[in-house]
């Protein structure tokens, strides 16, 4: 075998891979995400948080087992590979990939307002809605310096992770730890404020959509909670994988779920659900700045200390889905369902080098976009993603029963039924809700899908084109050689 077609190596151990998963799902979701529930659901935000984490976790059951039955790179792109024909993995990975570099672009917007925010803190630069744009050179154009930010953020991660798979997982490591000692300062201070209230939970539906606010709203954040497949994308860079890989989704999810209803509970008893959804991206920070302490020697005040979370928290799972999306393309490439190329490991750096660069290109393009957006695409692709997954357990169930499988569900089928049909629900409700607020992301979305027929006819006529070559070549190659 070439250098270039060796295996990842297993570098990352169970802390490595849980911090993975909790990078992704602590990060935006929190702090850019919070106030866009509240908008819609008002204190029931709580409730969206916790019902999300409930439908993850029976996925998050499938894949588990999944990941213990069959340890191979690429999260849920990787299984239903096993289970399913060319033409549904290679939609599944398609799907799969473009939510992982959208989810790229939403967290370098939600980095970037807050990395100005903080630069503001401390008196660098004036407040985020008062930094000019930066004219652009040879063009009559300028571009706001938060777009520039989230640029530069998907830049640097790409770097790290396109030279070296050990220091990314060290990086999301440190990173993530950061930010959780960070949350759990704020949870403290909040829950014993004097602003803390259970009237702001009065009532808990908005008058205007009641109790089935909460459905748009869960379907919004529901990327919150895609973490678990991030871990299961990089399962032959772990130890032990069929052992580690399961505990480190169910150590992550819990951990994750007790994290969000702390804050939210927090943000929304001190600030208000009107106060979190105004204040927007800035929420958590907006609320930190109201009840924690002022004049600390250095940090200066309690809302730096969380817009510093902030910051490491977007970097965080910004690293999270640089890694996670390359190793998806990484695997449709190795698997022929990309090009070649990107199915290779480098041979000096020992990444999947140019997956990461093809990742990096769609990721970039899209901090363009509006961060709602941005939100929007991401979850709906990988609710599809995950209803999938679940019926790929159940088909592998009946296919293969005597299959090893060193961890398996309890109480099958139930879990992977109940997952199927909540995220269906799920995915109808946020594309009724697209339909009526957000054209852009659902044009964007079917035009993603429309480019990924397309690549596929594509290959596969490239392929059908090279199979033929080489039966032509074989045939002259097995030809008697006519009598001179």
């Amino acid at each position: 075998m070439s250098s270039q077609n060796r295996a990842p190596e297993a570098e990352l151990g169970l802390l490595d891979a849980t911090m993975i998963g909790m990078g992704a799902m602590i990060g935006a979701g929190i702090f850019v995400l919070t106030g866009l529930a509240a908008e819609i659901a008002g204190p029931a935000a709580i409730l969206v948080f916790a019902l999300n984490g409930v439908v993850t976790a029976f996925t998050g059951l499938s894949y588990a087992e999944l990941a213990a039955s069959i340890p191979k790179s690429g999260g849920g792109y990787a299984f239903v590979r096993e289970v399913f024909d060319d033409l549904s993995s290679f939609v599944m990975g398609w799907m799969l990939w473009f939510a992982y570099m959208i989810a790229g672009g939403l967290y370098a917007l939600g980095f970037a307002p807050n990395f100005l925010e903080l630069l503001h803190v401390y008196g660098m630069v004036p407040p985020p809605e008062q930094v000019q744009a930066v004219a652009l050179p040879l063009v009559d154009a300028a571009l706001p310096v938060a777009v520039l930010l989230a640029f530069a953020a998907v830049l640097l991660l790409v770097a790290v992770n396109a030279v070296s798979t050990a220091a990314s997982g060290s990086v999301e490591t440190i990173f993530t730890a950061v930010k959780v000692s960070i949350l759990v300062v704020f949870v403290a201070f909040g829950a014993v404020s004097p602003m803390f209230s259970t009237a702001e939970f009065q009532p808990l539906f908005p008058q205007d959509g009641g109790a089935l606010a909460v459905l748009p709203a869960m379907g919004l954040t529901f990327i919150a909670f895609e973490g678990y497949d991030l871990i299961t994308t990089v399962t032959e860079e772990v130890e032990n994988p069929r052992e580690n890989i399961p505990k480190a989704i169910f150590v992550s999810l819990g951990a994750t779920v007790v994290v969000y209803l702390a804050v939210v509970s927090v943000a929304i008893g001190t600030l208000g659900a009107d106060g979190l959804a105004e204040a927007g991206e800035a929420g958590i920070a907006q609320a930190a700045t109201e009840f924690m302490p002022t004049g600390i020697p250095v940090i200066q005040n309690g809302g730096a200390v969380i817009v510093f979370g902030a910051v490491f928290s977007t970097l965080t799972a910004l690293n999270a889905v640089v890694i996670a999306s390359s190793r998806v393309a990484f695997s449709m490439g190795r698997e022929g369902q990309l090009v070649s190329s990107i199915g290779q490991i480098h041979h000096k750096y020992g990444t999947p080098f140019v997956a990461i660069l093809a990742s990096a290109v769609v990721m970039l393009g899209s901090v363009a976009l509006p961060t709602k957006s941005a939100g929007n695409m991401s979850s709906l692709f990988f609710l599809l993603s995950f209803v999938v997954v679940n019926v790929a357990v159940i088909r592998l169930r009946r296919e293969r029963p005597n299959m090893h499988r060193p961890y398996e569900i309890p109480f099958y089928p139930v879990p992977p039924a109940l997952g199927i049909l909540l995220n269906l629900v799920l995915t109808g409700v946020l594309v009724e809700y697209l339909i009526r607020t957000d054209p852009l992301a659902l044009g964007l979305s079917v035009g993603w899908i429309l480019l990924g027929g397309l690549t596929y006819l594509a290959l596969d006529r490239f392929r059908s084109g090279s199979d033929r070559d080489d039966e032509q070549t074989t045939e002259l190659d097995v030809t008697p050689e006519s009598d001179d």
